[in-house]
């Protein structure tokens, strides 16, 4: 038995996200995505990229087209594909071709390693399949590309008939292949049985006499939720070329996570890594949560390592031991990452989680308020439905409304809202408000497409000529959550609005057994907290211009769609 490559044999890193990636349900890239992402794997140092199937899509020959006027500055870019369909010689295969033209130093081919696949797929004999795979990498390989084999489903035709998929490894390496790649496409392997089919493999194939040196590859899938453990596992068994995705996009339930691999790798193991030292670590965060913005799906917060919760602290005892310790309930220090810890104010935490977390935001409690005191009355709220870790800008106006110099930038004295729905007219919805700024009562009215919408509209056409600077908020989401559903109409809900002005998001929320006014305490602190953090100062009676009679102004229906991001609140 040959023994396993040594922990400084370097552990190289191929990204398949914009092949296999892409394979993932909802998630669709552009010719210009595939590009934007491409060039950010390069930057961060990433050693391979696979950039796509160029004999599937004429997307991808298009992106090899592009991407050979490119300078790459750390990548190999490959081109993926499968072996000769069986009733084609090599040099007449449409498939190899459209492989070789992609003019990419590295070409991936896969072909089978189950005989369920080689016969009831294929419908190929056995000996057919071995010449398959044969003739397709020495076809490539004669041609100056460097070949990667991936064993396509090789741990279960493993299982299923261990001689035959050892003969296609075998078959891979003789024509030329000098990296050969087992994958559990199927993503069923426990962690165990992988690693004691990869050992079996190296020092099977390992102890032929005229074998070349050799570089085994592991490709996993996330469907028994191992794929980063067996990952990790194969190469402590001797694994030095992974295969794996950002943020684990793939087919079904997603690949291998690169973005934790990699960190895995380069922070808890003595490896070498390509890229050297993990690349730049220390923008892991962000380059996964730019893929997740180019892709167009919403980055999960529990993400290992790069989530918004990754490091975040809700429990009292956990807050206050990370006062004292940071390290203390986080596995490695956020920053080396690019993230960051956060305290999480809710009922759970104690007064260190408020104490921090406001520090955090800028406020200093001492002379203002007790952080016990506030500790209390944040677990009164919560118990009414109110909930401060999804919305930090309340939290933060709780605090500013403790101070003792505190002055409210507005009242809301009064509002309703009206609902309308008659034959052959679409559904309007009215709200007026009655504002009180600095001791001036403004009566204003509006129009929308939904009762929050209409009030959103009211309450800004009032502020507005006391704040116009608020023109520039735009409230980008807007979530309902219903608190007790046993209570059916009559339940409590909690509302949660996000805001945007160009220069900072923020979330307040509202809660209240009428959905209109939990929304409406929602809208009233966005506002308001817009109206503080924007410098933003009352703009006084003299510089007004406004109706002289300022009792009712007409009601304006705003554009379709328009301050609230659903239409029909």
């Amino acid at each position: 038995m040959t023994d396993a490559p040594t922990v400084n044999q370097p552990v190289i890193l191929y990204d398949t996200t914009l092949r296999d990636g892409t394979q993932g349900e909802n998630i669709t890239l552009s010719l210009a995505d595939k590009l934007r992402i491409a060039r950010m794997l390069d930057e961060f140092g990433m050693p391979f990229i696979e950039g796509g199937w160029p004999g599937s899509n004429p997307k991808d020959v298009e992106f090899f087209a592009a991407a050979r006027t490119m300078r790459w500055e750390q990548a190999r870019l490959a081109a993926f594909g499968m072996t000769r369909h069986r009733s084609n010689r090599p040099e007449a295969d449409p498939n190899l071709h459209e492989l070789v033209a992609a003019e990419t130093p590295v070409v991936t081919i896969f072909g089978k390693s189950w005989l369920l696949h080689v016969i009831e797929v294929l419908g190929a004999t056995p000996t057919e399949n071995l010449d398959m795979i044969a003739d397709s990498v020495a076809f490539v390989a004669e041609r100056g590309r460097e070949v990667v084999y991936d064993a396509e489903h090789f741990f279960d035709g493993y299982k299923d008939d261990r001689d035959y998929a050892l003969s296609t490894l075998r078959a891979a390496r003789e024509a030329g292949s000098r990296t050969l790649v087992l994958c559990d496409t199927n993503g069923g392997t426990l962690t165990d049985e992988l690693v004691d089919i990869v050992r079996d493999v190296q020092s099977t194939l390992g102890a032929d006499p005229d074998a070349p040196d050799l570089t085994w590859g592991i490709h996993t899938h996330n469907d028994a939720d191992l794929a980063v453990a067996n990952a990790i596992a194969a190469v402590a068994a001797g694994v030095r070329h992974v295969q794996a995705t950002i943020n684990g996009y793939g087919e079904r339930a997603g690949n291998a996570n690169m973005i934790s691999i990699l960190a895995n790798l380069a922070l808890k193991t003595g490896h070498d890594l390509v890229p050297a030292g993990g690349g730049a670590l220390a923008s892991l965060t962000e380059l996964s949560r730019s893929v997740a913005e180019i892709a167009n799906v919403v980055p999960n917060d529990y993400q290992p390592y790069v989530g918004r919760s990754a490091f975040a602290h809700k429990g009292g005892v956990h807050g206050a031991a990370v006062a004292r310790v940071e390290r203390s309930y986080q596995h490695i220090d956020p920053t080396s990452v690019g993230n960051a810890g956060r305290l999480v104010v809710s009922e759970l935490g104690g007064r260190a989680n408020i104490s921090i977390r406001a520090e955090q935001l800028g406020h200093q409690l001492e002379g203002v308020v007790d952080p016990r005191e506030l500790s209390k009355l944040i677990k009164e709220l919560e118990a009414d439905g109110l909930a401060f870790e999804g919305a930090e800008a309340s939290f933060e106006l709780l605090i500013r409304r403790h101070a003792n110099d505190y002055v409210a930038p507005f009242r809301i004295v009064d509002y309703t809202c009206l609902i309308e729905q008659r034959a052959g007219r679409e559904l309007l919805a009215e709200a007026t408000v009655k504002v009180e700024v600095d001791g001036e009562i403004l009566h204003t009215a509006a129009d929308g497409n939904g009762p929050v919408n209409a009030l959103d509209a009211a309450l800004r056409k009032a502020l507005g000529a006391f704040y116009p600077d608020i023109e520039h908020v735009h409230l980008v989401d807007y979530k309902v959550r219903i608190l007790d559903g046993g209570e059916a109409t009559a339940a409590r809900t909690r509302v949660i609005i996000d805001s945007m002005d160009g220069a900072r998001t923020w979330s307040t929320m509202g809660s209240d057994t009428n959905i209109i006014a939990a929304s409406a305490a929602a809208l009233a602190d966005s506002l308001e907290y817009a109206i503080w953090k924007g410098g933003s100062e009352l703009r006084r009676r003299d510089e007004r211009q406004f109706a002289t009679d300022r009792v009712a102004v007409a009601p304006e229906r705003p554009a379709q769609g328009g301050a609230t991001a659903n239409p029909r609140r």
